[in-house]
């Protein structure tokens, strides 16, 4: 499994699916092309038994280590490894993209240090940018099948020239929202028999329901407390959650709003924070464990995200926030944008409103803690609605079915330039 950063903790679905594959029976090796950058680790990610790999991120600091394997799979795979390298430059000065290069040499780099000898029988990348990518050019070089799980971000800024290429190149595609999985198809060409030749899964990435086990809030009582969990970038909109906390503020509104979490946007949040006369009515915490975020989820009444299309085309897919705190008791609000409405049934599960609406959702909280028995309703049905569709262990089934099958069909037990001894003649 080939992976941009690892353990990351707001990537915590995939180390969960990773964990949860494992107990199934799926032997994993992870290679991230990152080291990782935090100091918190999700309690999870200690029980996974795959050992992990860190890959070069970057060519120059790098530089010995990756010529060094580079040099090797060339003298070993010969016309195979230029025609691939070959391939590689073109693209790279046709997209005038130097990046292309370097996820080339990272995948010689996989190639000549983990895959040349038997025992790999299939590559899955998360992401569709630089994971897939590398994915891409290693199973090129060896002939191992490759598939990738595509996201939300590395989606839609991808260029869709990219992203089909890669798409008729996998063995199959999983993504974690049938939203991203239109959007997909749509690029994707059909085959003459009508079907694609690519599939294309959708398979949420889903939550243990078990670990947020379901417990109603009390009925709220001024001053009502907010949460909020994400990072602070664009595609979040915390500007325009702000802005609907100063109409609240305005009126009167008796609230305090708590956020988790961090990102590059955070100075620029906490100043209009301040500049909107919300300094005292905001906490800003930061990144926490899971631990630490489940006990906020209990403290609060409810949780609001105002989710929105970035202008770089960036978007949420499901947060899986939203099905944490749902599936604790805890009411939520989010934006209808991008899948969420895939999770939250408006008015049934959980309240929307339109993205970038700022008194809309501001009224939209103003309900939902106001009128506690209806929002008591939709807790429960949001709930159930978790279980049935978003419980992680019945979505890594889907995953892991079709691991099995590829991992059935591919034998590896013949070194991988053999494969290709006919055609190099």
């Amino acid at each position: 499994m080939i992976l941009k950063g690892y353990p990351r903790i707001s990537e915590s679905f995939i180390s969960s699916e990773i964990l949860l594959l494992e107990s199934l029976g799926i032997k994993l090796e992870i290679y991230s092309l990152r080291q990782p950058r935090e100091t918190i680790i999700h309690e999870h990610v200690r029980k996974i038994r795959a050992g992990v790999t860190y890959i070069p991120e970057y060519i120059l600091p790098g530089l010995r280590t990756i010529i060094k394997s580079n040099r090797r799979l060339f003298q070993r795979l010969g016309p195979r490894y230029l025609r691939c390298f070959a391939g590689a430059v073109s693209r790279a000065l046709s997209r005038r993209k130097s990046a292309t290069i370097r996820h080339f040499l990272q995948a010689g780099h996989l190639v000549q240090t983990r895959l040349s000898a038997p025992g790999v029988q299939h590559l899955h990348a998360h992401f569709c940018h630089t994971p897939a990518s590398v994915a891409f050019f290693a199973s090129e070089l060896t002939g191992i099948p490759f598939s990738f799980t595509a996201h939300a971000k590395d989606i839609y800024t991808s260029e869709p020239d990219q992203l089909i290429r890669k798409i008729e190149k996998a063995s199959f595609v999983v993504t974690c929202t049938r939203y991203n999985a239109d959007f997909l198809a749509r690029l994707a060409d059909l085959g003459p028999n009508g079907r694609r030749a690519t599939p294309i899964h959708t398979i949420y990435h889903g939550i243990d329901p078990d670990y947020f086990a379901f417990r109603l809030p009390a009925e709220p009582q001024p001053p009502y407390r907010l949460i909020s969990v994400g990072r602070l970038v664009p595609k979040k909109g915390y500007d325009d959650l702000l802005k609907a906390l100063a109409v609240l503020e305005h009126t009167g509104f008796p609230f305090h709003f708590t956020h988790i979490g961090d990102g590059e946007d955070a100075p620029e949040i906490k100043r209009l924070a301040a500049e909107l006369g919300l300094a005292g009515r905001t906490t800003f915490l930061g990144t926490l464990s899971h631990d630490m975020v489940r006990s906020c989820y209990r403290k609060s009444h409810l949780f609001v995200l105002a989710c929105k299309i970035a202008k770089n085309g960036d978007r949420d897919g499901i947060p899986n926030v939203l099905a944490e705190a749902m599936a604790c008791g805890l009411p939520v609000l989010a934006t209808n944008v991008s899948a969420i409405p895939e999770l939250i049934i408006d008015g049934e599960t959980g309240l929307l409103v339109p993205p970038q609406d700022p008194p809309a959702m501001a009224q939209a909280i103003s309900r939902a803690l106001l009128e506690p028995e209806a929002a008591i309703k939709r807790a429960k049905r949001a709930r159930q609605r978790v279980e049935r569709e978003f419980d992680s262990k019945k979505c890594v089934l889907k995953l892991h079915e079709l691991f099995r099958q590829a991992l059935g069909g591919n034998d590896t037990g013949t070194p991988f330039e053999n494969r290709f001894a006919d055609q190099d003649r």
